[in-house]
């Protein structure tokens, strides 16, 4: 029997789909902040929960008494994945463009549908494995593109795909766990975890962990309030009111934003090649996840 986690007829799910789509914007403008930062990779990202946390906390403060409590195994489970995501992620944009980086970790959405078989016993259907050969047929072309402009491009592209795989169950998790617990607690507690584990990663990496301007510092901020707190916020309460895998779909919203990011503000225009991979990979997660019938 197939099981859902939140029926879609229930009153908020509209605005739910609004706060997804707005959170997905937020988050696709996440690695012009990492472009930006004056640290590296791992203390971006640790500075990015740490800053979150303050905001997250008057969330808890502000927000109604939730049904449920936070299992303590979801918050280490959520904190954890997501740091991985956050660390492969940061080394794809630093290696690649931001427009394959945010392409090939929005592969998320198929690991959600295999986790969802595994995990939950989604069916799958033979159009959801058509749907997967197209898009990994989409990330070869990426990879092909990238293997012409040297190795770093092919390693960015790689740690792309491995960051779908943390943040696709990251989501499942995080989906699984709002079905009981609110949202404002299961962010906070998930995001201090995360922010310790960076913290520990980028030490042992060699990583400073302080910018040295000023402009370095609002970078930071900036990067932990509107890609953190609005962005993995607004999805964090999208996914209590709308099904993991309608919301993965929604997400996709992203790496057309971080793709129109990067070519306004960054001056990265896709080639011919790109074009041809970005359309086969989103072509073939919407295969995947069209309903049947």
């Amino acid at each position: 029997m197939t099981t859902r986690l939140i029926s879609l007829d229930q009153p908020r799910s509209g605005t739910a789909l609004v706060a997804l789509v707005a959170g997905s914007i937020a988050i696709g403008a996440s690695p012009l902040f990492v472009r930006w930062s004056e640290l590296g990779p791992l203390a971006t990202a640790a500075h990015r929960m740490f800053w979150a946390l303050p905001l997250l906390a008057v969330w808890i403060r502000w927000s109604p008494p939730g049904k449920g409590s936070i299992p303590l195994g979801a918050v280490l489970g959520c904190g954890l994945l997501f740091a991985g995501d956050l660390s492969f992620w940061h080394w794809s944009i630093l290696n690649t463009s931001v427009a394959n980086a945010t392409l090939l970790a929005n592969f998320a959405p198929l690991v959600v549908v295999f986790g969802a078989w595994f995990w939950l016993r989604e069916r799958v259907t033979k159009r959801f494995l058509a749907g997967m050969a197209l898009a990994l047929a989409g990330s070869a072309v990426l990879l092909g593109h990238s293997a012409t402009l040297g190795e770093r491009f092919v390693r960015g592209d790689v740690y792309g795909l491995i960051t779908a795989l943390f943040f696709g169950s990251y989501v499942l998790m995080l989906a699984r766990a709002r079905s009981t617990a609110p949202a404002a607690g299961l962010m906070f507690y998930s995001s201090a975890i995360t922010c310790v584990a960076m913290a520990l990663f980028a030490a042992s990496a060699g990583e400073s962990l302080f910018p040295e301007t000023t402009r370095g510092w609002v970078v930071l901020i900036g990067l932990a309030w509107l890609s953190q707190v609005a962005g993995q916020g607004l999805i964090a309460y999208a996914l209590g009111y709308l099904p993991a895998s309608l919301s993965s779909l929604v997400i996709l919203v992203e790496p057309l934003s971080a793709a129109i990011f990067g070519w306004v503000l960054l001056d990265e225009r896709l080639a011919a090649l790109q074009w041809l991979g970005a359309v086969a990979i989103v072509a073939g997660i919407l295969v995947a996840r069209r309903p049947a019938g």
